[in-house]
């Protein structure tokens, strides 16, 4: 008997042309223009949970909400929620219930360790469910568990640990990467992957499926379990 399929999923980001996600400045670096913006607004309209790591949500203080009226009555019209499923993961479980991501939008989930479900507590009563995965963050459970919450698409958002993971576990079916026309330069910034044994290593070509351009962005459309053909 098969167990549930788990959702596709889409690893979604903004690099500099030297591959970094932000500075290392206190400010958070904005690698996107406007119109590009608004196409990650689409994606996550179009998704049903939107996925980012802990130190990301410390970091950066997101919202992770659909912001087009039209498209989240869109998604009502289709019988889905306002907004997508916002999900947290932590290893450690050291999340701040001050930040302004439990303060809007729907449902949001916390995936963690039993540590981390033990010292969460009951800090996030109200504001989010929160799995345990056992010992550590197992990403295949991660999904497993939304296959069984019936999501089928997932958006992941970062940081760069959390893009590592997820592509080094060979769990990534696309990649959308925005590569802005700046170079950060500095060591102590963060990348979009860090160093990882991913599948294939430096012999596995993965597909180019799209190239466009939105203004001064170059947007890429990867898929990372295809062998492009380079023949």
């Amino acid at each position: 008997m098969s167990g549930p399929t788990r959702p596709h999923v889409l690893l979604s980001v903004a690099v500099s042309i030297d591959g970094y996600i932000d500075d290392a400045g206190p400010d958070r670096l904005l690698l996107s223009n406007a119109a590009d913006f608004d196409r990650v607004d689409a994606l996550r309209a179009e998704s049903d949970a939107v996925l980012i790591g802990a130190e990301t949500l410390r970091r950066d203080n997101p919202r992770l909400l659909v912001n087009s009226e039209e498209r989240r009555l869109h998604r009502i019209a289709a019988g889905k929620p306002d907004y997508p499923v916002r999900v947290i993961v932590t290893a450690s479980g050291e999340l701040d219930p001050r930040l302004k991501f439990w303060r809007f939008g729907g449902e949001r989930l916390v995936y963690t360790t039993d540590s981390g479900r033990d010292r969460i507590a009951g800090s996030l009563d109200g504001l989010a469910e929160v799995v345990s995965l056992g010992d550590a963050v197992d990403f295949e459970a991660l999904l497993d568990d939304m296959g069984k919450r019936g999501m089928e698409r997932l958006m992941v958002e970062g940081g760069g640990s959390i893009h590592t993971a997820f592509l080094a576990a060979g769990l990534v079916d696309e990649i959308r990467m925005a590569v802005a026309p700046l170079v950060v330069g500095d060591p102590a910034a963060p990348r979009f992957l860090g160093p990882a044994d991913f599948p294939g290593g430096p012999q596995h070509r993965m597909q180019l499926a799209e190239v466009s351009r939105i203004g001064d962005i170059a947007l890429l459309r990867y898929l990372p379990k295809e062998d492009s053909d380079v023949g």
